[in-house]
This record gives C-alpha cells, structure tokens and sequence, in this order.
C-alpha cells in the first residue's frame, strides 16, 4: 500500500511491492540462494535471517518502456539499485525515501535488483549500534510511475490565518524531462479554488517553481480529533491535454510559539503522547497497514494526542493515518544518543543534513507534524555538538518557517543548545535510573532552564518519561522490572510532569517493548527496550489502565 489516497489521476503509477520478490543474501551460510520473499519485509523476520547482518539482493522482474520514475520509499540502511544488470542509484539511511528517472527504456521486461546492506561501520554515522534494532531489507514501497517529458515533481500548500481568515500559498515544482524548453499551462486547485497559469516556459533539463496565493471564505480548520482533510490538485496541461498531475492532502491549521505555549489554531495545547518506534516481532520496522492502523487506535484509546515518531523519519502510511485521525506528530531526523567522537565523524553532517532534506519536503503537507526535532540526545553540552545544532536547525528553517523546531535533551544542567530551537525538550527518568522524586527532578530542572539558559521562556517539553516492565513479571514487592512498579512509577511521574505549570506536556517512553541491536543489550533484558505500556505483541501491561485513566483526566488544550 503506497498512500491511503489516491495521488494521481493522470499519472499511471503502480507498487512494485506487496508482491514476492527473490531474496538473495550475498555472505554466511546460505549465500547466492534464492528465497521468495514477500515484500515490503525485513530479512530479519524470514526464516534463518533473524541475525543476518550483510548484504542482501532483493530481485523482481517488471514491464514498462519509455521515461519512467522509480520511487524507493526505504531500504535499510544502505542501497545500491541496478536495472538490467547497470548501477543507477544508491542511497543512504533506512527512513527516508528516494527515486530515479530513467530516460527512453526500451519497452518490454527488465529486471530490477536492490542490494541492501544492513552492516555497522565508520562509513555509516547514523546507523550504529543503538536502543533500537537496525533491520535490513525493503522495508517500505517501491513504486514505478510513468512520466512524459513535464511532470510535477513536488506540491507545497501553507496554510496561515490572517484577520480570522485562513489563507494559504501555494508552491508547485514543475520539470523538464527534454533537451529542449517547453511551454505549458499549469494549474493548482484546492477547496473549490483554482489558480492557473497559462503559459508558463520550463528550460530544458531544469525545473520551474511557481507559488500562488489563495483566500478562502469557508473552510473547516485541522483539529486535534476533528481533522478535517483538503485535497490539492497540481495539473500540467499542454496543447489542450492534460499530461501529468499531483494530488496531496493538507488541513487548515497553524502552529505558533507564544512565550511558553504551543498554539494550534490559536488555543494553548497540551501534549499527551507516546514515543512509538516502528518495530514489531512479525514484521519488523516493515509494519503493513493494518498493525500501524491497530497501533494508532490503541494510542487513540489511551487518550493520547500526539505520537513521537523516534528516532527516525516514519512511513508515510502512519502519518496519514494520524492526518485522518487528528494526532498531532513529533518528526525527526535519524539521530539518537550520539557521542561527542560520534558526531566528528566526517560523515555525520552530510548524512544528518541529508535525512532533513529528503524528510521535509516529502512529508511538508501533512497537518499532524506540528514540530520538527533533531538529534535526540546527541552532544549538545559540547561547541562542536553546538555547531552542528546550528548547521540543522538553519537547515530546517531554509525548508520550512511554519513549524517550531526541537531537540529531546538529556544533558542535565549541562546542555548548551537552548538558544537555537524555538521548544525545549528533556527526556528524564526519575523513579528509573535515579530515585529522586519526578516533581522535585522536574521543577529542579525547569527552574534551570528559566534562570540560567538561553531557553527561559520557551516552551517546555518532557518528551521521554517512563519505567521498564516484563510483560508478566508481577510480585507484591514491587519490584523494578515488575509490571506494578512500571504503573506506580508512571502514576507519580505523569502527575508531576501534568500538574507543573511550565509544561507544554509529556511523552512517555514508550508505546510498545521494542527489540534493540545485539550490541546494545546490556542492560536490556530480552535484547528488548521494556519501558513500553504493552508489550511487543500489543499486549497490555498494569500500566495501560494507569495511563488511560491520567491522560483521560487532562484536557487537549489548557485554558
């Protein structure tokens, strides 16, 4: 399933996945046979894979002829794409998506080939050993599209009030495929609006941007549980044919900053959420449909708002399923608890500069991502980590200047970033990995940032809190790692975090039990994170009741 909505009408596109593909790992005992595997998959979760680290060869066979696109949504961690036995394409970092045209293919058969490579090393800055797990395969669609010689290649709507009105521009990206200039029309239409332009010259080989700006008299806004959804329609037209096309969906919402709240349509909102890794023992970080689906609405029956998507850009399926539903989302680039030495990687920079060029403009129209965050607890108590702080958050801005921007700290009294990023954020474990009690932590900590930091005055976030539990582990002592600690400790710590007048809200750490790399187990019984409120099979914890009860007690927004 590539989108839950149709994005073209005139393009003609379809999914190379959701199909049997021949896997063939390339190292260890099994190399150069040939396994069917049914993608999008994680070789992990094939049978003799469930350790495999190396390459692997995902090979399928397809017809087509002419300009075609070829649309690879994620490969982990690394890819190279061949078709017909030639290099085209390769590409870095599991999460993000990326394509290739390729120019007068001759019509008939051809035969595809992505080789995977899951492998650590000093050439890969983000992909590391880390507190989640490091699949590898095709874990998201692979979409072939047929172009013509002027497609539209990307589609921007922003929306903003203006004197209780809602307007929004309009940026539309339009490409020529040719050798030589053309001229076409060019339409954007959105909520019964239409602007056109109607002779409009594409140098060849480069691309055209045109932005329009639209006033409208009767919409209905974006809300948390209330999400009301608008087409935008993108249409080339040349010598009266209408010859490419691009649909998206947006909603009418605004975020903005005033002094220390988070204003969504103008009301002060609270933040009830979970950090969610997309991890399951089936499937891997490949989950289909119907298990992000099942995930969300049990997120929804906790009485969340909002979902932290960690540590990584998510499928583009859960962030339209949070569009459809009104949860607001945490996005972020692929970082997580990098060191001082890791982040002077020569690599790291361009790597995490890269997630945040493909991240924002692919996922730019969705209502649910109210805030960009970067680097999850990374080096920002040092100047070079400063730096680099710098160099993205001036990066997100150049992308997008309507959503506030965020890094989930966890350098106590310590963190010297607070100045650049418009929310900050702490993840903190009192009751866990010390036993000082959360609201005395808390305040301590608050009055910090307020009195000796750059970051006084902003908004507050707690975006990791929580408690580890095995599923099933219960005793009358209470003990740590028992399912009656984890709801005890988690009672007291949301209570703090809720009833403190200086936050904007909390995220627990985390949905659900997640596998972490074999390397990382330390510390980690099962080889598993076990701080979710269920288990990896979604089963509920004593906790699960615990959470619905509090988040159901508070308010979406504060008065």
């Amino acid at each position: 399933m590539i989108r839950t909505f149709t994005t073209h009408e005139i393009r003609k596109q379809q999914e190379l996945t959701g199909s049997l593909w021949e896997f063939i790992p390339c190292q260890g005992e099994h190399e150069g046979r040939i396994f069917q595997a049914a993608t999008p998959c994680c070789w992990e979760n094939l049978s003799d894979f469930a350790d495999y680290r190396g390459e692997g060869i995902f090979r399928k066979k397809f017809h087509a002829g002419g300009t075609i696109r070829l649309e690879f949504k994620g490969v982990s961690h690394t890819a190279k794409i061949s078709l017909d036995g030639k290099e085209i394409a390769s590409h870095y970092n599991a999460y993000t998506a990326f394509s290739v045209i390729i120019k007068d293919l001759e019509a008939g058969e051809h035969t595809l080939e992505i080789r995977a490579d899951n492998r650590f090393g000093s050439e890969s800055a983000l992909h590391i050993p880390n507190d989640y797990m490091s699949y590898g395969g095709v874990s998201r669609p692979v979409v072939l599209e047929q172009l013509g010689e002027l497609y539209i290649r990307q589609l921007h709507i922003t929306p903003h009030l203006e004197n209780g009105k809602w307007k929004a521009r309009a940026e539309v990206v339009a490409v020529n495929l040719t050798e030589k200039d053309q001229t076409a029309a060019v339409s954007i239409s959105i909520a019964d609006r239409t602007h056109r332009w109607e002779s409009v010259t594409i140098r060849a080989n480069e691309e055209t941007t045109l932005c329009g700006d639209f006033a409208f008299d009767q919409v209905e806004t974006w809300e948390i549980g209330q999400p009301n959804l608008y087409d935008a329609k993108a249409e080339l037209e040349k010598d009266g044919c209408r010859i490419d096309d691009l649909i998206d969906r947006f909603g009418f919402r605004e975020i903005r900053i005033d002094r220390n709240k988070i204003l969504l349509n103008g009301r002060a909102v609270r933040i009830k959420g979970f950090c969610r890794h997309e991890d399951h023992p089936q499937f891997g970080c490949a989950l289909p449909y119907a298990a992000i689906a099942a995930d969300i609405e049990m997120i929804r029956h906790l009485g969340a708002n909002s979902i932290r998507a960690v540590h990584y850009p998510d499928d583009e399926i859960f962030l339209d399923l949070c569009d459809e539903q009104g949860i607001l989302v945490w996005e972020e680039n692929h970082a997580r608890g990098l060191s001082l030495e890791d982040m002077q990687n020569p690599n790291f920079e361009p790597q995490a500069e890269a997630v945040i060029r493909e991240m924002i403009p692919l996922h730019y129209n969705h209502p649910c991502i109210y805030i960009w965050g970067i680097l999850n607890e990374c080096a920002s108590d040092s100047a070079y980590g400063k730096e680099c702080y710098e160099k993205q958050y001036d990066l997100i801005r150049s992308l997008d200047t309507s959503r506030p921007r965020s890094s989930a700290s966890c350098k106590f009294k310590a963190d010297i970033c607070f100045g650049l990023p418009e929310v900050v954020s702490y993840n903190i474990y009192p009751l866990w990995y010390h036993d000082t009690p959360p609201a005395e932590y808390l305040d301590d900590l608050y009055q910090w940032v307020q009195k000796e930091t750059e970051g006084g005055g902003k908004p507050f976030l707690i975006t990791e809190i929580g408690a580890g539990a095995i599923y099933g582990c219960r005793n009358s002592r209470h003990a740590k790692w028992t399912e009656e600690y984890q709801a005890q400790a988690l009672e007291t710590q949301l209570a703090a975090v809720l009833e403190h007048t200086g936050c904007s809200g909390v995220y627990i750490w985390q949905f659900c039990d997640v596998r972490v790399s074999d390397e990382w187990f330390a510390g980690r019984p099962r080889t598993m994170n076990n701080k979710g409120v269920v288990d990896e099979y979604r089963r509920q914890k004593l906790s699960y009741d615990v959470v619905k009860r509090i988040f159901g007690s508070y308010a979406d927004y504060f008065d």
